[in-house]
């Protein structure tokens, strides 16, 4: 490989900005760093290029291990946004400047100046200066001084933000027509979408400092793993969904069906992500050819040239719940609601629209011919208390605000949107009351795996610690922990408590299941975790949480029944839950037999597809 991130760490005010960001960047390769501002992205940058230190990590080019290298012996590259070229200096000079500090000799800078002004299309400009070149000639300019020493890495901040848009196209194309003829490792900063996929051989979407996803630019298009990755890269329609026996449901519509299904799987609550440019817009459902899924009418129509923009807001009556949390009205006194009518984003070709001219306040039906389940455990939130006055407490308490404004994940009451099977419905937010332990594990008893247990002292939490208490619950935690990690400026370390009595042979177990576990959240989620052993009982490492000044949230993968969680919670974890603790707690139940059954009971094939039997993208956890 030719760059190597691993858990690079940056704090400000001891908030980190960059978190634990591992990444692995190919030789050759044109890598983009796409996010909004205050991402992290330009941070990663920088100290890939030597020019801020890191509180924690380490980075290799090429092997090199150039961690505490300064920035001019690392051998790279770097463009910034605002061309910083010497205004006092010509053309060429500007591009010989990084020759002439190192030592090289006239005839040979002279030789690698008209090189590099012909690779980047400037021939004849040498004797000019910055002033009298347009912008994207400028930038040009700062491209070939990058590359004048012939670095291993080039680096490009936003180096297109200034231009006007048809100067971004005809510079992007160049860099990109430079960096495959040199070869060259390339890593470009952007918010743009449109330029990270015009560009990039890979992707990456970075998110309040984490590394979210990676990928080639059509796969996180069409199979995103999180909310905000689905809904950043262009306009997409989030719904919840059922996944049972028989398929995926929409409200009242059956969207795929599922063959092979055992009659008594369980019914899963999930995200369903439809593109615009999958809906298809008819009449009446008797002349959609994709399947079914509402009735609304036409409030606006926008022309875009080829496509065309329309927002239709669905009938009182479909049925539909929002799977995004700014679609909601806010709760009324904690108990059900009506949230607004959902409004649909759809585009249309231009065929589409000479088949079907339409105009606001025109009466359509709406068909799916696509569509993508997220791999999200959290697709909601579920306040399981019935007082008004708590339900509007934890609403507002830090943590759930949090994830809440990050994930756009929607907070129901319990006995919202047909809560029959408690089992599968979100995560399920219990108040600090005095008996938590109780309303833990007779949530537990209902068959809910995901329960978030917030006491009245807690804060927003600045680390994450987890801890499983067998390998069948590492998977399912890991799944809930990498929702979580993707929405917090909180460092996480995987835990393992290790009695000081313990045999040699336990404590070498101990380290490779701290390693196992790190390496399955990297290679399933793309993220990185931090790992850690302490030594003594669970119930002394409980105890000295709860007083620990720093705020922290404790994720707990449990597995076994309802009565064998009582156990562990009142043996292990009480003090975790006394009056005054101010740790919230993250649990994960899972049932080993039971998941047994749930694997056994079949799934959805994961494929595309566009009509009444289409199957579902993706695997939900």
């Amino acid at each position: 490989m030719s760059i190597n991130f691993e858990q690079i760490t940056k704090r400000y005010n001891a908030a980190p900005v960059v978190n634990d960001v591992s990444l692995q960047i190919e030789a050759g390769e044109f890598f983009v760093l796409l996010g909004p501002s205050g991402s992290g992205k330009s941070t990663l940058l920088r100290i890939a290029a030597g020019l801020t230190d890191v509180d924690h990590g380490r980075i290799s080019f090429h092997g090199r291990d150039v961690t505490h290298l300064r920035a001019r012996d690392r051998g790279v590259g770097l463009v910034f946004q605002h061309y910083a070229l010497f205004r006092h200096m010509t053309v060429g000079q500007n591009v010989e400047f990084a020759l002439r500090v190192r030592g090289v000799k006239r005839r040979e800078r002279a030789r690698r100046r008209d090189e590099l002004l012909q690779l980047v299309s400037l021939e004849g400009f040498a004797a000019r200066l910055p002033g009298q070149l347009s912008g994207g000639q400028q930038q040009r300019v700062a491209v070939a001084r990058a590359l004048a020493h012939e670095p291993q890495v080039l680096l490009l901040d936003e180096p297109f933000g200034a231009l006007d848009a048809k100067i971004r196209v005809e510079l992007r194309d160049t860099i990109r027509q430079v960096q495959r003829r040199l070869g060259m490792t390339t890593i470009l900063v952007t918010h743009d979408q449109e330029e990270a996929f015009a560009l990039a051989d890979r992707i990456g979407i970075m998110h309040n400092g984490r590394l979210l996803e990676t990928g080639r630019a059509e796969t996180l298009y069409r199979r995103p793993a999180t909310r905000f990755v689905a809904t950043f890269l262009g306009a997409a329609n989030l719904f919840l969904g059922e996944r049972g026996p028989d398929g995926l449901r929409l409200g009242p519509q059956l969207l795929a069906g599922s063959q092979g299904s055992r009659s008594d799987a369980a019914v899963h609550e999930v995200v369903t992500v439809v593109r615009p440019e999958d809906i298809e817009l008819a009449e009446d459902e008797q002349r959609l050819h994709a399947s079914p899924l509402a009735c609304g009418h036409v409030l606006s129509v926008d022309f875009g040239g080829i496509l065309e923009r329309l927002r239709v807001q669905l009938a009182h009556d479909s049925g539909l719940v929002s799977a995004v949390a700014r679609d909601h009205a806010p709760a009324a006194a904690g108990g059900p609601h009506a949230p607004p009518p959902l409004i649909v984003e759809v585009t249309r070709t231009s065929s589409e629209q000479s088949l079907l001219p339409l105009a606001p306040g025109g009466r359509v039906a709406l068909g799916v011919r696509r569509f993508h389940l997220l791999p999200t455990p959290i697709s909601s939130f579920r306040i399981l208390s019935r007082d008004a006055v708590t339900a509007a407490a934890l609403r507002q308490t830090p943590l759930l605000s949090q994830l809440v404004q990050s994930m756009q994940a929607p907070v129901l009451g319990a006995q919202e949107h047909g809560d029959g099977d408690a089992a599968q419905t979100g995560v399920g937010v219990i108040a600090g009351s005095a008996q938590p332990i109780a309303q833990i594990v007779a949530a537990a008893a209902q068959g809910r795996r995901r329960l978030l247990y917030i006491p009245p002292q807690s804060t927003l939490p600045r680390r994450m610690l987890i801890h499983c208490n067998s390998e069948a619950a590492r998977t399912a935690t890991l799944g809930l922990v990498a929702s979580v990690m993707r929405h917090l400026h909180a460092e996480a370390t995987f835990v393992s408590v290790q009695s000081p009595a313990a045999p040699r042979s336990e404590v070498t177990s101990s380290f490779r299941r701290l390693l196992d576990a790190r390496a399955e959240l990297q290679q399933t989620h793309g993220l990185d975790i931090r790992t850690d052993v302490q030594i003594g009982d669970l119930r002394s490492w409980a105890a000295h949480l709860t007083t620990s000044t720093e705020p922290v949230l404790v994720v707990l993968g449990l597995d076994g029944s309802a009565q064998q969680l009582e156990r562990t919670l009142r043996h292990d974890f009480q003090p975790l839950f006394t009056d005054g603790g101010r740790c919230p707690v993250l649990i994960s139940c899972t049932d080993a037999r039971q998941a047994s059954d749930d694997s056994r009971a079949g799934g959805i094939d994961s494929r595309f597809d566009t009509r009444p039997q289409a199957v579902l993208q993706g695997t939900p956890q």
